[in-house]
Formats: C-alpha cells, structure tokens, sequence
C-alpha cells in the first residue's frame, strides 16, 4: 500500500455557483474525493468532512447533489471505470496485427491501469464503501452494472480469436469472466507482494491459459 502522503492544504472558500452552474460543484465534490483518494490509497479517508474541506465548500452543499458518502463513492467508481473502458479500447483500437495480439494489448492496458492507479482501482474492487443496499441511497443496479463494459470488450477481443482460430473457448462470457480474475488477481498481487519475484512471462502465462489460446 502506498505511503499516506501529506495531506494538502484545502482549496480556498469556493466562489458561490451562477444559476444553471450546479453541475460544476458536483464534479468539484467528485474530483476531491478522488483526489483524497489518490493521496491516501485509503477509502476510509473519504469522509463528507474531508470532501467537502478539499473542494473549498460548507458540508450541507453536498447533500445538494449526493445524499450521502457512499453515493459519492459510487460516483468516484463510475468515473474510474469510464477511464478503465477508455484505456482498453484506446489499446484495442492502437493494436496491430492479429486477434491474440489484440487481446493481449486489452489484457496489458488492463494491467497498466491498475498500476497507475493503485488507489482506485482497490476502490472500484474492493468494496469495503459499500453499505447495506437496504439501507443505503444506493441500487443494486447502480452496483451490477459496474465493469459491464469492459468486460464486454474483454468478451469480444476473446471471441475474435475463436473466429480466428487461436482461441478454443466454447463459453466467452464465462471464460472472460475467468479471464479478468486471473488478471485482477495478478493486478492485486502485485500491488501487495511487490519483493515477489514475479516470472517475467507471468501475464502471457496467465492470458493464454485462460483464455484457451493454441500454441503461437
């Protein structure tokens, strides 16, 4: 885990929005919160008290736009996984050549952006934010839908190597969901066993083993 940075000093008092600006101070709450999560790698420091400090406002604006922190988080987790989406289909579209070296570019820039962003990516995983859907301001909807088009992407860059013939999976939606856990747990691994000697090969090995790639 990284080590808890100094925190920084809260913005200055924050200029009242104009009419028809509300929007603006919802991304400003959104952006503190991840800011304080990016410096501590501590969800737990993600407090309505410590938003609201860092993005400059009075407590009660908050609840103007999110009822309470874990909608915020939920916000926080949306926006990451937004920028998840971006990055893998940024490296699908970049790559060149055949169907397995498109999926192992979506499988690397999945890699990659767990290791740029430690702090979130443990958050949209983790879900130590989570309440009691029960007693929570949030949907179980708003939680299942999380990933879902990523793991799309995943679905598809692993169907184009059966119709090419390097991949043998006969279930995608199930082997692709077997295939983001082995990169999840590899992400994960990494990030809390990082003395480990790690086998350089060690994501090739894992991609094509679970995803029933042949022999190149």
């Amino acid at each position: 885990m990284p080590t808890p940075a100094t925190p920084a000093p809260p913005r200055t008092a924050r200029t009242r929005n104009r009419r028809g600006e509300g929007g603006r101070l919802r991304d400003d709450i959104v952006a503190a919160a991840v800011e304080l999560l990016e410096e501590t790698g501590d969800e737990s420091s993600v407090t309505l008290r410590s938003i609201a400090r860092r993005a400059g406002v009075a407590a009660p604006s908050i609840y103007r736009h999110f009822p309470d922190q874990p909608s915020i988080m939920l916000a926080v987790v949306q926006q990451a996984f937004t920028m998840l989406e971006a990055e893998l289909r940024g490296a699908l579209n970049a790559a060149r050549g055949d169907a397995r070296g498109r999926l192992f570019a979506v499988c690397s820039a999945y890699l990659g952006f767990a290791d740029k962003h430690p702090g979130r990516y443990r958050t949209m995983f983790g879900g130590v934010w989570m309440p009691d859907l029960g007693n929570s301001s949030l949907a179980e909807g708003d939680v299942s839908s999380l990933g879902s088009t990523s793991l799309a992407l995943l679905v598809d860059a692993l169907g184009d190597c059966v119709s090419a013939g390097c991949a043998t999976s006969t279930d995608l939606a199930a082997d692709a969901v077997a295939l983001w856990l082995g990169l999840h747990g590899l992400a994960h691994q990494r990030s809390v066993t990082v003395a480990f000697p790690w086998p350089p090969d060690i994501a090739e090995r894992l991609i094509t083993a679970l995803a029933h790639l042949n022999d190149a």
